[in-house]
């Protein structure tokens, strides 16, 4: 019976063991690193682009807050209409949004036409609150914020009208937005029209008016689920299984602020214990803290856990065949030792150096061949990352040479790698080294320095323009020589491209196009620094529209938009491409020249510029000449600094529009004392009324037959206690153009009539008072009304009050004023027309109207006796009148030969400094009282006449 001796492993195949496995694991450990390198890579990549995509959607939310916010810092009142219009487009853009807002300050004294106004909107809409989860009116409080325009109302019909200053959130964001000057967002909350909890929340900007007090705000309402996930989904980043995503509107990972995961349970996913041993330092994990108007939000990214085998079958498998092989080998010298032993058993001695040379000369070949096997495992790993990825990976030499281009690099960046191999980048870009950041890269890479995320742009092989952005790092051999650089980069293409177009939306007007604001306050500073440094002059010309609100009450405001694009495109037509046209406000439009060498600043430009625009423009089915008042300021100038040149323009742009419109004009330091001179009396003229500071003159108007007083023209007077006496030629056209007119008006007529009827019951002569209508008073909805009011109250008789009418009233549009006058006549007033003749009236007109005297002008009447043309002027207004049965009056009669030529050619009656001039109430009844005329006939011989005010 045979025995089988006890196996036992010899000492050298032990160590070959031993040391194989040793080997081996310490190459799957290794190889593991790399691919856990390899999977950062990808993670980083991942969690990075989903972060970007968080980050611009809600960047889309607060761009598209402010440019809505744009139509309101126009100036001019915004309809619902227009904020419908605006804002639709918006909501198709961007489906998160569930609805625009704007939040109008109410004051409680104005509620009850608010919510009027609210009703015709929606029908039993009033400003109301939350209060125990139903909604009710509002409290009385001194003043409410309430949702006056809402896009869409469908589904936000529960909105309108709701206070929201009775929302804390709103308060603090619309405090923190008024106090930061920019968008500012609310935390989470739940809208008044949502009947469950849904995460929304708002990102409001304060609207003020032309004062600079705040009267709302804009506000975007944003589904903060939709906007995270529509984004996700939009980029394609939600088919990914393998990421794990959270989003927090707050700074901390609070499960109250959760806006949107991609986890069932809602918490990170834990790594595999195999990993965590192999690679501790490894983490699938970021969080991102974004700040989205004024608040954080917090982005949280990871990776769900897989089998290790499933991303480590190249490290396996190398373990795998190291083990096999390290069995395979001890093996082989367990059976080389054993045949030795039985052969050389008295030689082992002689030949044990032999044997362990021959292993070591084994074990060297078997850790160079899995060694050369896990290089070339890695780099074919690493050719496939580099092939998904959206990057490139690159190789320069030693004189910065191109030697590699890797990961699809023709597919990507449309340029043909043969065309980059052998140059460098510079030599590739030739204008790299025309910019200081291109040079300042240049001497960077000249050092051996690594560089980061440099961008730069050039042409693909089609001739489009392509931007890269580029990372590297300098390769350097075992001495410490500099050996190249490699790197990876990425074509950024689009994301300039949306850098550019939000840039441009920021800087240019929404309407024309034409540079905003902003984008006119860097042209104007690099203007003024360029004439600085030149010595050469630049103009800045204010251009203001001189009919534009007649377009925009007429035609609308639509017909107003194509007027202003029109106008734009004809501005910049005009003038050449280095000049800047950009639109300040309304119809107001600023224009930068700087003259050049060959291209010297002429009145010819400003000349050209008017010419442009007074061309007739169609408006529908309508011709319109629209002209233009512009003012110019220039630099560099004694009386204009760079800082007033806008200012100062302004100034000569009122000066123009003072001389008549249609002009233009140069600043000068008399315009500013001017403008300070408007300032005042328009500050003053505000509380006239009030302290009662005006006063009423009177002017005789005689009877040329009988020569005894048949009436007088009441003329205002400013009493002031510190200007003193302020005649009317200074704060008329003021009070015009500001509407205060209208009170002053009212005034005039209420105490004429007045004072007339005093006369009358003291038992003087009923006399016929004249009172001047002003064109504001004209246009007013309540004229008739008012006038039977003061006629009611003061108890005078229609016919003897007088209204004075200029042509330029009712020349616009001659059928409503045809039916206007009818209607005063009807209530027994006199018409009449003053200054007759200086204006644009058609005969044709004339005979529509019901009027009963035409007032000839001091113009005429001041050289009847001296001018032929004058002469024939006036007898044809006293021939006119008289075949049109109406009775005509003489203004400015200042000498006898005056009056002794208007007696003999017929006029019926005269007013002016020959008889009297404007007198107190006081001193007109005086007059009164002694009973002073003129005798038919009689002549005055006077040295020298004064002319009236």
């Amino acid at each position: 019976m045979l025995r089988r001796l006890p196996f036992s492993l010899t000492r050298a195949a032990a160590l070959t063991l031993g040391a194989g496995l040793a080997a081996s694991g310490a190459l799957f450990v290794g190889v593991s690193h790399l691919e856990y390198d390899n999977l950062a890579l990808s993670f980083s990549q991942r969690a990075d682009q989903r972060v970007a995509t968080v980050r611009q959607g809600l960047h889309d939310a607060v761009e598209v807050v402010t440019v809505t916010n744009q139509l309101f810092a126009l100036g001019a009142p915004v309809t619902r209409g227009q904020f419908e219009d605006f804002t639709t487009p918006l909501l198709l853009r961007h489906p998160f949004i569930k609805a625009f807002n704007y939040h109008r300050i109410v004051l409680d004294a104005d509620r009850a036409a608010v919510e009027a106004e609210l009703q015709r909107v929606v029908p039993g809409a009033v400003i109301h609150e939350e209060r125990g989860g139903r909604q009710v009116p509002a409290a009385r409080r001194p003043s409410y914020s309430i949702v006056d325009y809402l896009v869409p109302m469908g589904g936000n019909e529960p909105a309108f009208g709701f206070d929201a200053a009775t929302r804390p959130q709103i308060n603090a964001a619309v405090a923190r937005a008024h106090a930061e000057h920019r968008a500012a967002a609310t935390p989470l909350f739940r809208l008044v029209q949502d009947t469950g909890p849904q995460p929304s929340f708002q990102v409001i900007l304060p609207v003020y008016d032309a004062r600079g007090r705040l009267t709302g705000d804009t506000a975007v309402v944003v589904r903060a689920q939709e906007l995270v996930s529509m984004a996700l989904a939009g980029a394609g980043l939600l088919d990914d299984g393998q990421i794990v995503m959270s989003v927090y509107a707050g700074a901390r990972p609070d499960p109250a602020d959760l806006v949107f995961t991609t986890s069932a349970t809602g918490t990170r996913p834990q790594r595999e214990l195999l990993g965590s041993w192999i690679a501790p330092e490894h983490e699938a994990y970021i969080a991102r803290t974004l700040d989205v108007a004024g608040r954080p939000w917090l982005v949280e990214v990871g990776t769900r856990p897989r089998p290790f085998a499933s991303d480590h079958l190249a490290s396996l498998a190398m373990l795998a065949g190291g083990i096999l092989l390290t069995l395979m080998t001890t093996a082989w010298v367990q059976a080389s030792g054993a045949r030795a032993r039985r052969v050389q058993q008295l030689v082992r001695k002689r030949t044990a150096d032999l044997k362990r040379t021959n292993r070591r000369l084994v074990d060297d070949m078997v850790a160079r061949e899995r060694t050369e096997k896990a290089l070339q495992q890695s780099e074919q790993r690493f050719r496939q990352l580099v092939s998904m990825s959206s990057d490139w990976y690159w190789e320069q030499d030693k004189q910065f040479r191109f030697t590699m281009v890797t990961g699809g690099f023709s597919e990507k960046a449309g340029i043909l790698v043969e065309h980059l191999l052998g140059k460098t980048r510079w030599e590739f870009i030739p204008s790299l080294g025309d910019s200081e950041h291109g040079r300042t890269h240049i001497a960077q890479v000249r050092d051996f320095q690594p560089f980061n995320d440099f961008e730069y742009q050039l042409q693909d092989d089609t001739g489009q323009t392509r931007w890269f952005l580029v990372n590297g790092q300098p390769m350097f051999d075992e001495l410490g020589q500099f050996a190249g650089y490699r790197g990876t980069g990425s074509d950024i293409t689009e994301r300039k491209l949306t850098e550019q177009r939000v840039h441009h939306v920021a800087q240019h007007d929404a309407l024309t196009g034409l540079p905003n604001r902003s984008l006119l306050q860097d042209r104007l500073g690099q203007a003024v620094a360029y004439a600085t440094r030149s010595g050469n002059p630049m103009w800045v010309m204010l251009i203001d529209l001189d009919r534009f609100k007649f377009v925009n009450d007429s035609m609308g405001h639509k017909a107003g938009d194509v007027l202003l694009m029109t106008v734009a495109a004809r501005l910049r037509s005009s003038l050449r491409d280095a000049d800047t046209v950009a639109r300040l406000s309304g119809d107001e439009f600023v224009v930068i020249v700087s003259e050049t060498g060959d291209q010297q600043l002429t009145p010819d430009i400003v000349g050209r510029v008017m010419n442009a625009v007074a061309q007739p423009v169609m408006l529908g089915t309508k011709e319109f000449f629209v002209t233009c008042s512009i003012g110019v300021s220039v630099f560099p100038s004694e009386s204009t600094a760079a800082d007033t040149l806008i200012e100062h323009a302004d100034i000569a742009m009122y000066r123009a529009k003072k001389l008549g419109r249609n002009n233009f004009q140069f600043y000068t330091p008399a315009m500013n004392e001017e403008s300070l001179e408007r300032v005042r009396i328009e500050s003053a003229l505000r509380n006239a009324v009030e302290r009662n500071e005006f006063v009423l003159y009177y002017q005789p108007q005689l009877d040329m037959k009988t020569g005894k007083i048949c009436g007088m023209e009441a003329l205002i007077r400013w009493q002031h206690p510190e200007l003193g006496m302020v005649p009317p030629s200074r704060f008329i056209g003021i009070a015009e153009e500001t509407g205060m007119i209208v009170a002053i008006g009212a005034w005039v007529l209420r105490t004429a009539c007045a004072q007339n009827k005093a006369w009358q019951d003291a038992g003087f002569d009923k006399l016929r008072v004249a009172v001047n209508l002003s064109a504001r008073q004209f246009g007013a909805a309540d004229l008739i009304e008012n006038l039977a009011a003061v006629l009611r109250d003061t108890g005078l008789e229609p016919k003897y009050l007088e209204i004075e009418l200029t042509e330029s009233l009712f020349m616009s549009d001659i059928t409503p004023a045809v039916d206007l006058l009818h209607r005063m006549k009807a209530l027994g007033v006199n018409l009449s027309i003053d200054d007759f003749g200086t204006g644009y009236s058609s005969l044709s007109y004339l005979s529509r109207f019901p009027i009963d005297v035409l007032k000839i002008d001091r113009s005429f009447v001041a050289d009847i006796t001296r001018d032929a043309n004058d002469e024939a002027i006036v007898t044809s207004i006293i021939a006119l009148a008289h075949n049109l049965k109406l009775a005509v009056i003489a203004e400015g009669v200042e000498t006898g030969e005056q009056l002794d030529y208007l007696r003999r050619h017929g006029c019926d009656e005269m007013q002016g400094y020959y008889f009297s001039r404007p007198l107190p109430a006081t001193e007109f009844e005086q007059l009164l009282v002694e009973g002073r005329g003129l005798a038919p006939g009689e002549v005055i011989v006077q040295e020298e006449a004064v002319s009236a005010i």
